[in-house]
């Protein structure tokens, strides 16, 4: 007889035994899968804490979702693979050669997934390192970009053109964190040859000072941008070092407004910002006829 033909006596039956063991396994599943999304982000929050003293709270909570999310997934894996075993001998399935036929495939597969292990033990290394973090701006893989998720698999980056980047885990040799603690603030400014340098650093110095005390720009900054040094010769102009920090990614605002308010303070110091020139000069056409006061000078002068 066909299973769906069945009497009320007999589904009665089969919900007060099985049907009744089934729920009862969701139930416990769903339970497990909330309290673990509950009580992992939590329980990491704290020896994540411990372990980044003096860290900004921003990168404590990138830092804990990141390690949260690949053990809430991994977690996750877990249950689902205990209740599926466990379902499958109510519902009148063996799982003894579910099993060996799952061993001869992971054998099978486990020898042309030497990448994806190698990706795997990659990834771990970059989470318990703290290599980087989910919101920090990186370049791994020769790719450069935000980092929107990192996984055991993969790293997940987005550049400024908006193109999402997955980055297998495996694929990063050298991984460069440009927002990890602090950022830096480290760029030239050229100026003329005729100018007097000291002056020209009293001003930077001073610029970076009211931008450290600006009540927009300043809370990014943790030491204002200073001129360091002289640092180069160039072919029309002497360049200035400049260096300061920042708060992590903030980076690049603070140097786009140093940026402007240099250019507005050098103009007002008569500073000079050299830039190419072109001059154009036109000769005098051969055949081209002489001016009625251009006479020729007298003899014998």
């Amino acid at each position: 007889m066909p299973p769906f033909l069945v009497t009320s006596d007999e589904f009665t039956d089969w919900l007060r035994t099985d049907g009744a063991r089934i729920g009862g396994v969701i139930l416990v599943a769903l339970i497990a899968d909330f309290l673990l999304h509950r009580i992992v982000p939590r329980a990491i929050k704290i020896p994540v804490r411990k372990s980044m003293p003096g860290i900004e709270a921003g990168e404590i909570e990138a830092r804990t979702h990141t390690l949260a999310n690949v053990f809430t997934t991994a977690g996750r894996t877990i249950i689902i693979l205990i209740a599926a075993l466990t379902l499958l001998p109510l519902a009148g399935l063996s799982v003894g050669p579910l099993l060996a036929g799952a061993g001869i495939i992971g054998i099978a597969v486990g020898f042309g997934a030497q990448s994806l292990v190698k990706d795997i033990i990659s990834g771990l290394f970059i989470l318990f390192d703290n290599q980087y973090s989910r919101g920090d701006v990186v370049t791994v893989g020769g790719v450069s970009g935000l980092v929107e998720d990192v996984g055991l698999r993969r790293t997940v980056l987005r550049d400024l053109d908006g193109i999402v980047h997955y980055v297998p885990n495996g694929e990063v040799g050298v991984a460069s964190n440009f927002t990890q603690e602090y950022s830096a603030i480290n760029m030239n400014v050229g100026v003329s040859y005729s100018e007097d340098l000291d002056h020209v650093m009293a001003v930077v110095d001073r610029v970076g000072l009211e931008m450290a005390e600006d009540p927009e720009i300043g809370p990014s900054i943790t030491e204002p941008p200073h001129s360091l040094r002289v640092d180069a010769f160039a072919e029309s102009a002497i360049e200035i070092k400049i260096v300061g920090r920042t708060k992590p990614i903030k980076q690049w605002d603070v140097m786009g407004e140093l940026r402007k308010r240099l250019k507005k303070a050098f103009d007002e110091e008569g500073i000079e910002i050299p830039y190419p020139h072109q001059v154009q000069v036109t000769a005098a056409k051969a055949n081209e006829p002489a001016k009625e006061d251009d006479e020729p000078p007298p003899a014998g002068e």
